[in-house]
């Protein structure tokens, strides 16, 4: 009888714990926090967790500038070069008139991103000067009203989607053009009219880039840290509804909104709002803790901060290894990798971004598996590199060959056991060496790489493994 009473107890306490927990984390009633708890689980999100590699492109009037004017050089990522103290305002605002980007090919962009590897990318429809790369019929500032007068951004999709690239909007809520704009909470009532025109202006422009270019599977937003917008949550929040009801599966990362309480990227119960975490702009996690089971994506700069197109790279500039290193540790992490590029301003994409994207995608036709549809493996990380899952097969980046030429593996009592090992690239089998266990009561293995084996790549061996039902304990050191 006692032991029935301790067993009810028991399990009211964790009943109670749970309803606790659940209630701790959503503790603060909210009607613009976030929709939904947890991942989503259809076709559209799922093909988006396993891209592994995308493309970032930044392009508009800004890179006809390239980061410099009149003699003087830019020290700020060229985008934003409108913003500078030496650049007038007006000579900007018109470069438009003289914007003929003769050397633009879409089809050849695209295809130097298939073989780059890249599985989707992002395009920047409109950036902070408030250019649109489409004849929209909600403002002048567009490509119609250029030299150049094409529809930049179908030629950029239609080529893109040929490629069986998937397409993403970028989207700036900052829009130093339209007149109604402001970044400071509107206060007089003319300025809150204006605001008022601003907000319709820029819903009207989402809606016609989502009716106008329908095979685009989600929008990329930037600018929304403005308190104007953070002030607008009910308007913000509805026009996502709209959106999302407009396009069933669209995709729209974490930085679109604010809750009530100002609160981005993760409301004020520290649930995620949108789709995916958008935070990790020129940053990786360090760990998979970092990104609390949340799905993410990495966008980075080949320089330390630029986008747009620059003509003077200064600083440290990214290696075709950095670059592979970030996506396979992103990957390695449940995340994808977006690599920027920003071509000039006759369309022409520069010549060191075209060698690193040859050198990417030469890795990635050898080693791809270990990076599309692939994802985190409960496994101590070491030192070598970075432990890929894919189905039954453990895929194991070797960014650091260890001297003994040994790829120290250390697995959980009652996990996988290892049962083959061999290249990715040829196929060629490798020896696995049984290690023992450690105090822990973990297995620990040795895969051992030829001495004879020579390469100036990282690489990649494949270990498959199956579930080891009969890993029973072994003898272990005294308790210290």
């Amino acid at each position: 009888m006692k032991k029935i009473v301790f067993l009810v107890i028991l399990l009211l306490n964790i009943a109670f714990a749970q309803s606790f927990a659940q209630t701790k984390r959503s503790s603060i009633p909210l009607q613009h926090g976030t929709h939904r708890l947890g991942k989503r689980t259809d076709a559209e999100m799922q093909k988006w967790r396993e891209y592994g590699l995308g493309q970032f492109i930044h392009w508009g009037v800004y890179a006809m500038a390239g980061g410099h004017w009149d003699g003087k050089y830019y020290p700020g990522a060229a985008e934003w070069i409108r913003s500078w103290k030496e650049m007038p305002k007006d000579a900007y605002d018109n470069l438009y008139k003289e914007f003929n980007p003769t050397s633009f090919d879409a089809k050849g962009w695209a295809k130097q991103a298939k073989d780059m590897g890249a599985k989707y990318m992002i395009i920047t429809t409109k950036h902070h000067d408030g250019f649109c790369i489409w004849p929209s019929k909600y403002t002048d500032y567009t490509i119609k009203n250029t030299p150049y007068k094409k529809d930049l951004l179908r030629e950029i999709v239609d080529a893109y989607d040929k490629e069986g690239i998937d397409v993403y909007l970028y989207f700036s809520i900052i829009d130093w053009h339209e007149k109604g704009y402001r970044s400071a909470i509107p206060e007089t009532t003319e300025e809150k009219a204006a605001y008022e025109e601003f907000k319709q202006f820029t819903r009207n422009q989402l809606i016609e880039l989502l009716t106008d270019y329908p095979t685009a599977k989600g929008l990329w937003f930037d600018g929304t840290w403005d308190k104007a917008w953070i002030d607008q949550v009910e308007f913000a929040d509805n026009l996502e509804e709209e959106m999302r009801a407009m396009r069933p599966g669209l995709i729209i990362g974490s930085r679109f909104r604010a809750d009530e309480n100002g609160k981005r990227h993760f409301d004020s119960n520290g649930d995620l709002m949108g789709d995916y975490e958008q935070g990790w702009e020129r940053d990786l996690p360090n760990s998979i803790a970092d990104v609390n089971g949340n799905d993410w994506d990495c966008v980075m700069t080949i320089p330390e901060n630029q986008w747009g197109y620059h003509s003077e790279w200064r600083g440290y500039v990214k290696t075709s290894f950095d670059l592979i290193d970030m996506l396979v540790r992103s990957v390695s992490m449940d995340g994808n990798f977006v690599l920027n590029f920003g071509p000039d301003g006759k369309g022409n994409i520069r010549p060191e971004e075209t060698k690193l994207a040859k050198e990417i995608g030469e890795w990635m036709k050898v080693n791809s598996e270990a990076v599309y549809g692939c994802s985190y493996t409960d496994l101590k990380k070491q030192g070598w590199g970075y432990f890929t899952k894919k189905d039954n097969k453990i895929y194991l980046t070797v960014f650091n060959r260890p001297i003994n030429n040994m790829l120290n593996i250390e697995i959980p009592k009652g996990g996988l056991k290892p049962v083959k090992a061999y290249f990715l690239s040829d196929k060629k089998a490798v020896d696995i060496i049984n290690g023992g266990r450690n105090k822990q009561n973990n297995s620990l293995y040795n895969i051992a790489i030829p001495a004879n084996f020579v390469t100036g790549q990282p690489f990649v061996i494949v270990l498959e493994v199956e579930q080891n039902s009969n890993d029973k304990d072994t003898y272990q050191q005294a308790l210290t």
